[in-house]
């Protein structure tokens, strides 16, 4: 099927602070997370090249924050300047935006509910929600 083809699939949450990572794997069977990049350490961007590489991944979804009204705002801009410094680096890899609105919610209600502590989910929130997105985009 198509989407064979284009696992593994990373995706991206992207925060000022830091950026959560989740992948599937090469059959496109199981999704996880991968790891939170902490953008005050240097460039992100070189962190997630290397992931790409690592896991030989196939294509990308960044998650796009619209407003409740689907409109986007400033932090969609940063988002989008962000992925074009990314489609840049990303060679033949395509690069997919995707609509994560409820996505951050949703991550930090099914942490709560597994029992978290909220001062602990700090790094685990944004893979979590980077899963989120990829679970969304594949249609699970």
């Amino acid at each position: 099927s198509s989407l064979m083809s284009e696992h593994p699939i990373l995706a991206i949450d992207h925060g000022e602070a830091r950026i959560g990572l989740a992948a599937t794997d090469e059959f496109g069977i199981g999704a996880h997370p991968v790891e939170t990049v902490d953008c005050r350490k240097g460039d992100p961007l070189e962190r997630i090249i290397e992931i790409i590489a690592e896991r030989k991944i196939r294509s990308v979804v960044l998650g796009l924050p619209l407003r409740m009204d689907g409109s986007e705002g400033r932090s969609s801009e940063k988002v989008r300047k962000f992925g074009a410094v990314l489609v840049s680096r990303l060679g033949e890899i395509p690069l997919a935006y995707f609509d994560e609105r409820f996505t951050t919610v949703t991550a930090s209600e099914k942490l709560r509910a597994a029992g978290k502590k909220a001062k602990n989910q700090k790094g685990i929130i944004d893979q979590a929600a980077a899963l989120e997105i990829l679970n969304d985009y594949i249609g699970w």
